[in-house]
């Protein structure tokens, strides 16, 4: 059973926002096409962000969540979400390390660590 809230810390190589993560074997997996723009309006008020905060997200809403992803289509193995304000960002295949199935919502919030 995958856990309810997904904790990654996400921080940026190169001006590319990227994440590790040893559990599912991910090693600066990048965010691209629409995703970079939505975290930047995620850590506009969080210091540092650029050398590494906490991303929580969950196919579940959850207390704070900032931000609603909703799923518009697949292409590419990857899929298309449009944020609540209306953004539009691609996450590719290590969203099903996460998730047996792509999410029709997706819930967001950064944090300072």
């Amino acid at each position: 059973m995958k856990n309810f809230l997904i904790i990654i810390n996400p921080y940026k190589v190169k001006g590319t926002w990227v994440f590790d993560d040893e559990r599912v074997d991910l090693v600066q997996e990048p965010f691209v096409f629409g995703m970079p723009v939505m975290i930047d309006e995620l850590v506009v008020n969080i210091s540092n962000a650029e050398d590494e905060f906490r991303l929580i997200f969950s196919k579940n809403k959850f207390p704070r969540y900032q931000k609603k992803m909703s799923w518009v289509r697949e292409e590419c193995d990857g899929n298309w979400y449009t944020s609540d304000d209306n953004k539009e960002g691609w996450v590719c295949l290590a969203l099903l390390k996460y998730f047996e199935l792509p999410p029709k919502k997706n819930y967001v919030r950064a944090e300072q660590i």
